[in-house]
């Protein structure tokens, strides 16, 4: 196969343990690379540290990664411009300016790495592919309103959403759940579905996961997102305490951002532990015996469970949960969408140790199989074939 000069737009800089979505532009843009396509890619990145780690570990010449933090501008103009493009503060007027001199030269695709970062391609969208993670339109379906401003950014949000995803010709989720939905917005789009990916030289199988700390329920992930602060408050306000009754020497440990924050009144019992706002996760990984993830919605596949199933801690969730993944209940995770059927899975695993093996192993096989970098990057090589034919095909 001929390489391909792609330039990729990324709404976060590629690490393996940044940002969710990192994970996954980590894999990609590092196989990508690998089978000799030429990538000059573009990143907006929050954290100066992991912009650096970045570049440490896509180092030129072999990688052009080119990091920007986000436009710090504020007062009306700035509210206006994120009223008319939600979410477009990530992408700074450098990015901006550096993206569209590089588009002045010869390329094949535009691949833009999560729905806002469709702002950056609408003049483009003949060459453009735009990868869809979630749809705040199913994330926030029972997510109520608190006053007039969030009702009005909500409007917001969704309507450019809905502008977003019509305007693409090409469009990639990670579920056929969200291709469904993109295909109502944008039935004439060309639409494909390939898993996210983790690059798992960077999880180690975690033996004996949480049999030194006993038996610790946890809740791992970002509580600035409706999905898993539904998760969290499902767990602490209705799950544990069944847990705990019939498990008594059990605990819980709920880790993300603004986790106290937003939990803090649950934090006073013995038995349960709030953090926030942690430099690494591992740590709390190994010290789990099962994770325990269940949203109220949450479209997309869902990066700690991924990380879960990749280190090896048992897992019990929703269909929500394991979204994206071809996993059996019983055998990969403990699936169930009932307050009841959670709490019996997770006092299962907690009492039967062999149970818990034979489902870490069959979880790790599972992301083994579906979440393999090459994989993914073929379909990535079949989108771009299709879209550089039919622009040839339109030039004609």
């Amino acid at each position: 196969m001929k390489p391909f000069r792609i330039v990729l737009v990324m709404i976060e800089p590629p690490v393996p343990f940044g940002n969710a979505a990192a994970r996954w532009y980590f894999s990609m843009y590092r196989e990508l690379v690998a089978r000799g396509h030429e990538v000059t890619a573009f990143a907006a990145c929050s954290k100066p540290k992991e912009a650096e780690a970045a570049k440490d570990f896509f180092a030129q010449p072999q990688y052009d990664l080119r990091c920007y933090t986000p436009r710090e501008s504020r007062g009306m103009k700035a509210k206006w411009q994120t009223f008319r493009q939600p979410h477009s503060y990530m992408l700074s007027a450098n990015l901006r300016a550096d993206l569209r001199r590089r588009l002045e030269l010869p390329y094949d695709v535009l691949h833009l790495e999560q729905l806002w970062c469709g702002w950056l391609g609408l003049d483009h969208v003949d060459r453009a592919l735009l990868n869809v993670h979630y749809l705040a339109s199913i994330d926030l379906a029972l997510c109520p309103l608190q006053n007039l401003h969030d009702r009005i950014t909500r409007t917001a949000m969704l309507a450019a959403e809905r502008r977003l995803g019509r305007s693409f010709r090409h469009l990639l989720t990670c579920s056929d759940r969200l291709a469904g939905t993109l295909r109502q917005m944008n039935p004439q789009a060309a639409i494909r579905s390939t898993a996210l990916t983790l690059d798992l030289t960077q999880y180690e199988y975690m033996e004996r996961s949480g049999q030194e700390q006993g038996p610790v329920i946890s809740l791992i992930g970002n509580m600035n997102w409706y999905p898993t602060t539904s998760a969290a408050d499902r767990l602490l306000s209705r799950l544990w305490p069944s847990i705990k009754a019939r498990v008594p020497a059990a605990r819980l440990q709920l880790v993300g951002w603004n986790a106290r924050r937003l939990f803090s009144r649950y934090a006073n019992p013995p038995d349960v532990t709030i953090e926030e706002n942690v430099s690494e996760i591992k740590p709390y990984f190994r010290n789990s015996a099962v994770l325990l993830y269940a949203p109220r919605r949450g479209s997309g596949m869902k990066i700690k469970v991924l990380e879960a199933l990749a280190f090896g801690v048992p897992v019990v969730t929703t269909s929500e949960g394991v979204e994206g993944l071809p996993a059996i209940d019983g055998v990969h995770a403990g699936i169930s969408d009932t307050d009841e059927g959670l709490v019996e899975r997770a006092v299962d695993l907690l009492n039967d140790r062999a149970k818990q093996e034979r489902q870490r192993e069959q979880g790790r096989r599972l992301v083994e199989e579906v979440c393999d970098p090459a994989k993914s990057v073929d379909t990535l090589e079949e989108i771009y074939t299709t879209i550089v034919g039919s622009t040839h095909a339109r030039r004609i």
